[in-house]
């Protein structure tokens, strides 16, 4: 079992195929004194106009940009997540997009704990990935 401290962050893997995706299995960390909760986020304009309808990879992006706009919102960033869920109706293509996501994350310095989950539909026709993320500091 690997355990590395970063910061006040224990990051725990007992494996190491997750590195590839650029997230831990578990993390320990302290009680935050703040707590931002994202609704999920989808691809959507600010209009809330879907883009890319049918696309995963730049639906995927434009979901990621929206979680990070609201991270900043919220006076935090990609280290402060605690957890992230990707919900998709593409598994396939989620995972051969998900290079956008790791980039961010490795640029970041961020390895949150996420889990990737396949669905039949979301919220808006046309919508591939939603993103939902809790974040503290």
């Amino acid at each position: 079992m690997t355990h590395t401290a970063h910061d006040t962050t224990v990051h725990i893997n007992p494996t190491t195929w997750n590195a590839g995706f650029h997230y831990d299995q578990a993390q320990l960390r302290r009680a935050p004194e703040m707590l931002l909760t994202l609704a999920g986020q989808g691809p959507v304009d600010a209009s809330g106009q879907l883009l890319h309808p049918g696309e995963v990879a730049p639906q995927l992006a434009a979901a990621f940009a929206n979680v990070e706009e609201l991270l900043a919102a919220g006076g935090m960033g990609l280290r402060d997540v605690l957890r992230m869920t990707v919900f998709t109706t593409d598994v396939d293509g989620t995972l051969a997009a998900y290079g956008a996501i790791v980039s961010r994350l490795a640029a970041a310095g961020a390895t949150p704990p996420a889990t990737l989950v396949g669905v039949t539909r979301l919220a808006i026709p046309g919508m591939t990935v939603e993103i939902e993320v809790t974040a503290g500091r």
